[in-house]
């Protein structure tokens, strides 16, 4: 066990999926406790970060979104590189978004290149659950469980981002899955720099996909 009672830990964390299911505005719910029906597509990645205590742990959640973009996706590994969690992203009442998930996970696989890709841990979340009271849903909440239990048992979590209902609990087991991995980093001014290069790749402009 690390000696230093003050570690603080670096979680690096992923968010996938396609354009407007509500990435953006699912981190500015958790990190920010704000919500914007504006919106304006990612640009390239951008990242928020968001402490909290974990049993003895001081963690710092690094959450990354990353747009759907074609042209983009060719910086996916500087991006995906040294991630601790991905995790996918889908809208309820889009079926595109939600069969496009096999692609968004085995490219983060590819583009990543965990050591072990078999264990690496994905969760699952299904957005927007509250428009119109649920009737214009198209995926059903067992037929997203039946995806996840293809995947060894991707946990699943079904939220709002406008209601803010089930952000937290989704990202504390985000938090709680990204530590249980082999590979958290300790903050260090040399991780950092490296991070600002590697946004430094593309222009970021904040955007809010609700």
């Amino acid at each position: 066990m690390d000696s230093n009672p003050n570690r603080r830990l670096l979680l690096k964390v992923i968010v996938l999926g396609d354009s407007g299911v509500g990435k953006t505005s699912l981190m500015n719910q958790y990190v920010y406790k704000k919500f914007s029906k504006q919106y304006k597509a990612t640009i390239g990645a951008d990242f928020v970060t968001k402490e909290l205590q974990l049993d003895d742990k001081l963690v710092t959640l690094q959450i990354w979104d990353t747009a759907g973009q074609e042209r983009f996706q060719s910086l996916g590994a500087a991006f995906y590189r040294g991630a601790d969690c991905c995790v996918l992203v889908y809208d309820v009442n889009v079926l595109k978004s939600f069969e496009t998930l096999n692609n968004w996970h085995d490219d983060f696989l590819k583009q990543a290149d965990p050591i072990d890709p078999d264990a690496f841990p994905f969760i699952l979340i299904g957005n927007k659950i509250d428009i119109d009271g649920g009737s214009s849903r198209v995926v059903s909440e067992k037929k997203a469980r039946e995806w996840c239990n293809s995947k060894r048992e991707m946990p699943y979590f079904e939220t709002s981002a406008k209601e803010n209902y089930n952000v937290d609990d989704a990202f504390l087991c985000v938090a709680k899955t990204a530590l249980s991995t082999d590979h958290q980093h300790d903050i260090s001014r040399s991780y950092f720099q490296g991070i600002s290069e590697t946004v430094s790749e593309v222009e970021q402009r904040g955007g809010c996909a609700c």
